[in-house]
């Protein structure tokens, strides 16, 4: 069966939601006193925070995405070789963002000849330009969209080229360098392989089962160094994350294969508790060899998120789609439509902030006060989203 054609809104309103909350978390870390449950876990505290499950109801929602995309892509008359060169391309794309944005913090201003802030501008400015969904026009317009793209693509390199690191313990000083590939990196290896997966099995819930317990099983070994663990040792990758981000995304993939499949609303909703049942038992299971940690990528934060993901899931899908409820979340909408660029924009608001210093009185930086200005400040952002696209700046990739 194929993905069908009307849009399945409560994917759109997870994305925002989760857009929201990782705007909010991404925050936090401008106010003082924040409640601990909120904030990230430390890489060996067997802990997880709300901080901790933001990211990966993200790469749930890119899987869930993903049948969708291609069915549109197939629909329109691609073939597999085209759809794989869109998802490799889409996947660079990611990967180049990642490398730039997690070079930012270990930057040598004085040597690279720029500050942060300017650099963190013409960088996001770069994104902009290379990859913005520009209107269609006539023969000249594109021309202009060639030239716009073009110029993004040389700032990039020039400013890839000036890049300088501060010393690092071999006392030498870097250009760009893969660290570890950030939150954007991150999402195009989930993306990527995850993509290609789907672009092969299709729409066989089983076999994309099989296929998650695969990957499940390749991080399990790969973070206990062949099942001989050691929790006082970082998890041998073999990439990033050892398979837990393609878990998170393929975990969506068959959230959206229920919806494919069955028609039924009571069979759907069995099919997502169940998975958050079994997926939360197999974290009980994993938690007493394993630490529950982000910064680890551990079995047990796999599996609880991904229970925490289709229980999410079931409750949004019957809220949206079935009772018609996506009006509640007008507000945060753009969120969920222009999801990278919503990303980014705090990087170019923070850049400001550095460039023309203002600092909060601490009765507003503190507390419940504190957390409502990361509220408002999550939602100024999607403003601006919404107001960005109305004139046509939008990303997509």
């Amino acid at each position: 069966m194929n993905p069908p054609s009307i849009r399945i809104q409560s994917i759109d309103v997870f994305r925002a939601l989760t857009m929201l909350l990782m705007i909010f978390v991404n925050d936090l870390w401008t106010l003082k006193g924040v409640p601990k449950w909120m904030e990230h876990s430390q890489t060996f505290e067997d802990y997880m925070g709300l901080a901790d499950t933001v990211f990966p109801c993200f790469l749930f929602i890119v899987g869930m995405s993903i049948p969708f995309a291609i069915q549109r892509r197939i629909d329109s008359g691609d073939k597999n070789s085209r759809i794989v060169i869109h998802i490799a391309t889409r996947s660079l794309a990611l990967l180049v963002m990642g490398i730039f944005t997690v070079n930012l913090g270990s930057m040598d201003s004085k040597t690279t000849g720029l500050s942060e802030a300017i650099f963190e501008i013409l960088m996001v400015l770069g994104f902009f330009l290379c990859w913005n969904v520009y209107p269609k026009q006539d023969k000249t317009g594109k021309y202009i969209s060639y030239a716009l793209q073009t110029v993004g693509f040389i700032v990039l390199i020039i400013l890839a080229a000036l890049y300088r690191s501060k010393s690092g313990s071999d006392g030498q000083v870097h250009w760009l360098q893969i660290k570890w590939w950030g939150i954007l990196g991150l999402i195009g290896w989930a993306y990527g392989i995850t993509s290609l997966i789907y672009l092969f099995i299709r729409n066989k819930l089983l076999v994309t089962g099989v296929v998650w317990v695969l990957f499940t099983m390749f991080n399990l070994s790969g973070f206990a160094g062949n099942f001989g663990f050691h929790l006082d040792k970082s998890p041998i990758e073999i990439f990033p994350g050892n398979g837990a981000f393609q878990s998170f995304a393929l975990a969506g993939v068959m959230a959206s294969i229920i919806i494919i499949n069955y028609s039924s609303l009571l069979k759907r909703m069995l099919l997502f508790i169940n998975l958050s049942i079994i997926t939360l038992f197999i974290g009980l299971l994993e938690h007493p060899n394993f630490l529950i940690s982000k910064n680890l990528a551990s079995p047990p934060w796999i599996a609880f998120n991904c229970s925490i993901a289709f229980l999410l899931i079931a409750f949004l899908h019957w809220l949206i789609d079935v009772k018609g409820k996506a009006s509640w979340f007008n507000i945060i909408k753009p969120a969920g439509t222009s999801t990278l660029t919503c990303y980014l924009v705090p990087y170019i608001i923070y850049s400001l902030f550095e460039i023309f210093p203002f600092q909060l009185p601490d009765i507003l930086i503190t507390g419940i006060p504190g957390l409502a200005k990361s509220l408002i400040f999550a939602l100024l952002i999607i403003g601006i989203t919404a107001g960005l696209q109305k004139i046509n700046i939008r990303l997509r990739i």
